[in-house]
């Protein structure tokens, strides 16, 4: 990788397009059915013009965030990525090391590759996204595995109480486990450099990976014939579980998937200490609004922090979203894309790009803070 010829976040997905074996490549670019909620969040960030104010010196501006208790560089952070350690050599490592070192957080997914416990041991201060079944049992180990591994913020994602109809995986061939088929074969064979420096390196010097962090006990391996991932009773799920964690974890809890302000309410009263307005990136139901397009509503609904994710790839998107109320931004993606690229040193560059975007457009806004952001300094060119 060439950092020089990466000069902004979409540069890496087509170049990661290249790189990765089209099932894998697919798994993290793909949405569900139609791409419908995928394209309405990159059409929100084109609908809404920013409004800068000149001759405000600028000089002393800073990107420095607070949030949570925690002083980050920058209002972004990484956001939870299933997999990360099929597309890039320890994935998950790379981008929560770079995160650490950028003072910006990371948010490891539960779907990830690599036991939370080495991730948090690189790269201390990540914090941890869980996708939870309705049973209290199940529950309560892996809030106790996460505790005891080190980890203080705690993201529950709550979007998700069936799979997802993502045909586009189907298509290119990708499924949980990977099946062994001819078609995968030719696929990694026809990728080699990802063939043996991200896959072969994995099974020589770890083993075949397995879904880690899913439950208190190891999942299933990525590569299997005949073992099923267990998605159980995640249909169960309610406010109830959400009551009975909050009263066992101690540390910040977050929800992520919140697109309805009756539910930011809900949140509020349930006693967490933040939410993420969320679509999943237009990967679980298609035609769900695009979180840009709902955030006012969800601010005026709650005092709780309002984080926001979904399609962001320029630093005018995170203003944008500043602007409108968010307390901080996460993105996916292409930090994903990045690791896959080029490890740790690829993600650092990604961070730079995205806070050099910042930087300058704090600039042209005419403020010094984000908090000096108000939805004064945006208008929408169309009615929401």
């Amino acid at each position: 990788m060439k950092p020089a010829s990466f000069l902004a976040l979409k540069d890496f997905e087509l170049s990661a397009r290249k790189k990765l074996p089209r099932p894998v490549f697919a798994y993290v670019s793909g949405a569900a059915e139609d791409n419908l909620s995928y394209t309405a969040n990159d059409d929100a960030f084109s609908d809404l013009d920013l409004i800068p104010q000149v001759l405000m010196d600028v000089s002393a501006r800073t990107q420095q965030t607070t949030l949570l208790g925690r002083t980050y560089a920058a209002p972004f952070g990484i956001a939870p990525m299933g997999l990360s350690a099929l597309s890039a050599y320890r994935g998950d490592i790379v981008q929560a090391m770079a995160a650490r070192k950028a003072s910006i957080p990371m948010v490891l997914s539960g779907s990830s590759l690599i036991p939370m416990e080495d991730v948090i041991a690189a790269a201390p201060g990540t914090w941890f996204q869980a996708y939870l079944p309705g049973e209290t049992t199940r529950i309560d180990a892996l809030l106790d595995r996460a505790r005891n591994a080190g980890f203080h913020e705690l993201v529950v994602t709550v979007d998700i109480p069936v799979a997802a109809n993502r045909e586009n995986n189907v298509r290119a061939g990708f499924s949980t486990p990977l099946r062994p088929s001819l078609r995968l074969a030719l696929d990694g064979l026809s990728h080699p450099q990802w063939l043996i420096r991200t896959f072969g390196r994995t099974l020589l010097r770890h083993g075949m990976p397995h879904f880690e962090n899913s439950f208190a006990e190891r999942g299933a391996p990525i590569l299997s014939s005949n073992v099923l991932r267990d998605f159980t009773a995640r249909d169960h799920f309610n406010w109830d579980h959400i009551r009975h964690i909050r009263q066992r974890w101690k540390g910040p809890l977050i929800i992520k998937g919140i697109l309805h302000p009756h539910d930011a309410r809900i949140a509020q009263d349930v006693g967490v200490d933040a939410i993420i307005v969320s679509n999943h990136g237009g990967r679980q139901l298609d035609g769900a609004i695009a979180p840009m397009r709902i955030l006012p509503d969800i601010v005026a609904a709650t005092s709780l922090p309002v984080m926001i994710d979904s399609g962001f790839r320029r630093g005018s998107h995170i203003l944008k979203a500043m602007a409108l109320g968010a307390a901080f931004v996460f993105v996916g993606r292409p930090f994903n894309y990045a690791a896959a690229l080029g490890g740790e040193a690829g993600v650092t560059h990604a961070v730079g790009l995205l806070k050099a975007e910042i930087d300058r457009d704090m600039a042209m806004l005419g403020v010094c803070t984000c908090s000096e952001l108000t939805p004064s300094h945006v208008r929408y060119r169309h009615k929401t």
